[in-house]
């Protein structure tokens, strides 16, 4: 095997020059990050976040960087842990479509911890962003579909690499030292299928952040680790996975980006829903759809859907996120699939819950993932239908920056107040031309009064 996987990552995430990325990368990283940030934010009061804040914060260290949305602060260690966990709660991050991986909630999360405590620049900051995305799909490309089939929760799993590559960068790992911290994190790398539906999946997506941060901080200080991590006879790839193609992980490396591939999500749940839920607030707009004149929605859907998203009878706002059957009814029902659609009151409303039970889905591998056609049987005897090529959020039919603005205001303004947001805006776009990347974090923190602190 030629050249061996660890080792060309390492190589590649210490030797990349910041001038060679190209400028749709850079400007993708910048998306990634006000999505991300927003997610973050908007969840920052969400009873999980709570709860991980209750338990863990009298354990916490030194305050030295911020809980995104909130006052507190804690030790880098823990607030890369917050942060991430609280990104995907809303799992409404970005979806690298290819492998489904959320790729920016475990690298930035480690990344912005870091940088309130060792203050970095903002051009080193997306640079070392975009290794560690990278890092983290390339080495999911690699393992997926078989990897995910078995049932690892490969935002976990891979995030928590792309968190120690990204890290490694801005604490200036040389090449053996990133080749450490990447067998460092494989040996971390964890999270189940299983728990979807339950506070668990976003704690994958901290936990990489952490763990991540973790690996770099050890390979620092010469903490060894397997020099064939990946692809060892026991590594992560033969251990986790059924199949694996390694070429996909060193073929093109620093010549193609995976961010080329990332996608933003219109609707706050899980990226496979999508089409249907499009399909459906397209007929309801064209046709004044009301839930009672439904007889049926009949849906034909890629098998994922069923899959992943199967949940007949979701009983909390986190397993409608996991139910087509709540994502389409309560689609109608609102003419809309934000957050707002996935609490526990609108999972419980009886008007929700009596269309949920006349929505019927039937699984077809003719079907792509980002396709669905949905059909509408009225009360009348009329039928509607629609066939969604590709999704609003797909790659095919990208949100545009205007449209993640809207969703960042949406998410983000629930929490702070309209100049806090305003701040917020322009510090992303502009995030590569600042002195001081950890700014980014102080800005998000309000005020008792709502307002939002100096940064």
């Amino acid at each position: 095997m030629s050249p061996e996987p660890t080792a060309a990552l390492a190589r590649f995430v210490a030797t990349a020059r910041p001038g060679e990325l190209p400028a749709r990368v850079r400007h993708e990283t910048r998306r990634a990050l006000l999505n991300w940030l927003g997610c973050a934010i908007g969840a920052s009061r969400h009873e999980t976040v709570e709860r991980m804040i209750a338990a863990l914060a009298p354990f916490a260290g030194p305050p030295q960087a911020t809980v995104l949305g909130r006052r507190e602060r804690l030790d880098i260690l823990h607030a890369a842990l917050v942060n991430g966990t609280s990104s995907h709660t809303f799992d409404f991050d970005d979806t690298h479509l290819k492998t489904i991986i959320h790729p920016t909630g475990p690298v930035a999360s480690a990344l912005l911890a870091l940088a309130e405590h060792a203050p970095v620049d903002g051009e080193s900051f997306i640079h070392a962003f975009a290794l560690g995305t990278e890092v983290e799909c390339r080495i999911g490309n690699a393992v997926y579909p078989s990897h995910y089939d078995v049932g690892w929760h490969i935002t976990g799993t891979t995030g928590v690499f792309g968190a120690a590559a990204g890290a490694g960068r801005l604490l200036g790992l040389n090449e053996r030292q990133l080749a450490w911290a990447l067998g460092i994190a494989a040996t971390q790398a964890s999270g189940l299928r299983e728990m979807f539906g339950s506070m668990c999946k976003p704690l994958h997506v901290g936990v990489a952040a952490r763990n991540g941060l973790v690996a770099a901080l050890l390979a620092r200080e010469d903490f060894t680790s397997a020099p064939q991590a990946i692809e060892g006879k026991r590594g992560f790839a033969n251990v986790l996975a059924t199949e694996r193609d390694f070429s996909r992980i060193t073929e093109g490396l620093g010549e193609t980006w995976e961010l080329d591939a990332n996608s933003y999500k219109p609707f706050a749940c899980g990226v496979v829903v999508h089409p249907a839920i499009d399909g459906c607030l397209q007929l309801r707009a064209a046709h004044r759809l009301a839930p009672e004149s439904i007889e049926a929605i009949d849906l034909l859907v890629h098998p994922l859907v069923l899959e992943l998203t199967g949940k007949k009878a979701p009983r909390t706002g986190l397993e409608g996120k996991f139910s087509v059957y709540h994502s389409c009814a309560v689609a109608i029902v609102d003419g809309a699939a934000g957050q707002a659609q996935y609490s526990d009151a609108r999972v419980a409303d009886a008007t929700v819950a009596a269309l949920r039970d006349r929505v019927r889905a039937e699984a077809s591998g003719g079907v792509a993932e980002d396709a669905a056609e949905v059909r509408i049987r009225l009360g009348d005897g009329r039928v509607v239908e629609c066939r969604v090529e590709h999704a609003l959020g797909s790659r095919d039919c990208p949100m545009s920056d205007r449209d993640l603005e809207t969703k960042f205001r949406g998410l983000a303004g629930a929490v702070l107040d309209p100049p806090a947001v305003d701040a917020l805006v322009a510090a992303c776009w502009s995030l590569d031309e600042r002195a001081d990347a950890g700014a980014l974090a102080r800005l998000t923190v309000p005020n008792e009064g709502g307002a939002r602190a100096a940064a």
